[in-house]
């Protein structure tokens, strides 16, 4: 595989296909958190919240630039991709703005809500048992069956420098925000996975804020990205563990790898118990009924085990929102 490293002007690029489907997703000041951390009157922490996006979460802007990007190859052909729901309803959506046929392979565990909104967008689902993926490689070998037989262009939820400059369109819209409001930015803090939604933050943020702390959040049982960091190299886990279903990768994808090696300056591996403290934190003081996924860059902002020595501000992306009601009660039942 050769590797193309994603640029701000890949960002900027990727800017002008997002503006013509979705508008940006709201940078809101968190008054309450600033009162939690007890932070002086000359500091603002801010939540970029993914949940507005017509998707409910961040994917949708990776999936429409890669769905732009790749016109010319996808033609008559129809697009395959596994995904843990968000991907899918991403690129289901720019499936159905592009006119093109989705087909998508889902775990079989993922919440209701992501195989209905993926499904509302015309895709169409194959699931697979995820308890047992980390041995049978059911998701991969599903994947590349459907895109052999129906003779599909096979698009990566991360693993992509179209999808990386896509995502990264949220973190250009972070710093436009900012900079018009004479803001500046101390730490910044946002979910790791596959590194798709963190490369293209990470290039953005640091373009703009070069002195900024750039912070990897992940589950504590699912911490392959905490692992690559310590090792200075790639770590693949085998069987990832969190109620964060969006950050069970395996390992962070190729193409994310250089760029969040050379950008992010700590990796925090969180606990799941902390996370839903967050999404109930989150509930009750703003009224936000975010997934676990979404909820855990809060989480970490929460645990203090990050300094938050400095005089600019503190940013936190909420990546998502889609989970089951029931699912949500229990959680925050803590």
């Amino acid at each position: 595989m050769t590797i193309r490293i994603t640029t701000i002007e890949d960002i900027h690029e990727a800017q002008k296909v997002i503006r013509k489907h979705i508008s940006p997703a709201p940078l809101v000041r968190s008054y309450r958190l600033e009162k939690e951390l007890g932070l002086p009157e000359s500091r603002r922490v801010w939540l970029k919240d993914y949940g507005w996006t017509p998707v409910g979460s961040f994917k949708l802007m990776g999936a429409l630039n890669w769905m732009a990007q790749n016109l010319d190859a996808i033609a008559d052909r129809p697009v395959a991709a596994h995904s843990s729901g968000n991907f899918a309803s991403g690129i289901a959506f720019a499936g159905m703005r592009f006119q093109k046929r989705v087909l998508i392979v889902m775990p079989d565990t993922a919440p209701t809500l992501k195989f209905e909104l993926t499904r509302s967008f015309g895709a169409e689902i194959q699931a697979y048992n995820i308890a047992t993926d980390h041995e049978t490689g059911e998701r991969d070998r599903l994947t590349h069956k459907i895109a052999k037989v129906e003779d599909a262009v096979q698009a990566s939820p991360y693993d992509d420098p179209n999808v990386i400059a896509g995502n990264g369109v949220g973190g250009l819209e972070i710093v436009q925000d900012l900079h018009r409001e004479g803001r500046g930015v101390a730490q910044f803090f946002c979910p790791v996975s596959g590194g798709g939604l963190m490369a293209g933050h990470a290039v953005a943020v640091a373009d703009r804020f070069p002195q900024a702390t750039i912070i990897g959040v992940e589950p504590s049982e699912a911490d392959d990205f905490y692992q690559s960091m310590q090792a200075g190299e790639r770590v693949r886990i085998e069987k990832p563990t969190s109620i964060c279903d969006g950050l069970c990768s395996y390992d962070v994808g190729e193409h994310n790898w250089p760029i969040l090696h050379k950008h992010i300056s700590q990796a925090v591996a969180i606990p799941d118990s902390q996370t839903q403290q967050a999404m109930k934190w989150l509930y009750d003081n703003h009224g936000l009924r975010t997934e676990p996924s979404g909820a855990i860059a809060t989480a970490a902002l929460l645990s203090g085990d990050v300094d938050l020595d400095g005089d600019a501000d503190i940013v936190v992306v909420i990546s998502g929102r889609n989970v089951d009601e029931s699912q949500f009660r229990e959680w925050i039942d803590v």
